[in-house]
């Protein structure tokens, strides 16, 4: 997105890391990552897995603060409790599977239970949200194969940039 700094939102899907029981290890990484990528992480919140919550802050963060990325982290497994997934389809208007996909292929080359995430990618309004991993250096390892198209789906969602030839916004 040339000298512009991308708006990040972050949120971390977890019961045990929302009551405390659990100490979060996932946001100081995805800051850290954040900014070494000239990105802002303008807010991070630590929330249960409950689907309502879950769409609750993306909403918020998507309508109201208008970032233009959502990262979440965890509640992507096949757990019972694990609604990241179903949340999100809740709020996005257009699927983006190729994000997710290519996370799952990229990160199962070291570690084999990638292939359990169901995490999914998605647009809301000029917000793109993606579910990464609740393990905190699956959801680095999963940034790192995607990290160069996220700049470049925003440009084009938000009519800033060429999409192969055809006019934007």
């Amino acid at each position: 997105m040339g000298n512009l700094k991308l708006k990040v939102a972050v949120i971390i899907a977890s019961d045990t890391r929302s009551k405390g029981i659990n100490k979060d290890e996932t946001i100081p990484l995805l800051k850290q990552f954040i900014e070494e990528s000239g990105w802002e992480m303008v807010d991070a919140s630590i929330v249960p897995d409950e689907r309502d919550l879950l769409r609750e802050k993306m909403i918020y963060y998507a309508d109201t603060m208008k970032v233009d990325l959502i990262l979440t982290s965890g509640g992507t497994g096949p757990a019972k409790r694990d609604v990241t997934p179903e949340a999100t389809k809740d709020v996005i208007e257009k699927e983006l599977p190729g994000f997710s996909e290519a996370m799952r292929m990229g990160t199962f080359k070291t570690v084999k239970t990638a292939i359990l995430s169901r995490g999914i990618s998605g647009i809301r309004n000029d917000t793109l949200i993606i579910n990464l991993p609740g393990n905190p250096r699956g959801a680095i390892e999963s940034l790192f194969v995607i990290k160069e198209a996220i700049p470049h789906c925003i440009e084009i969602m938000q009519g800033k940039g060429g999409s192969n030839g055809h006019d934007t916004k």
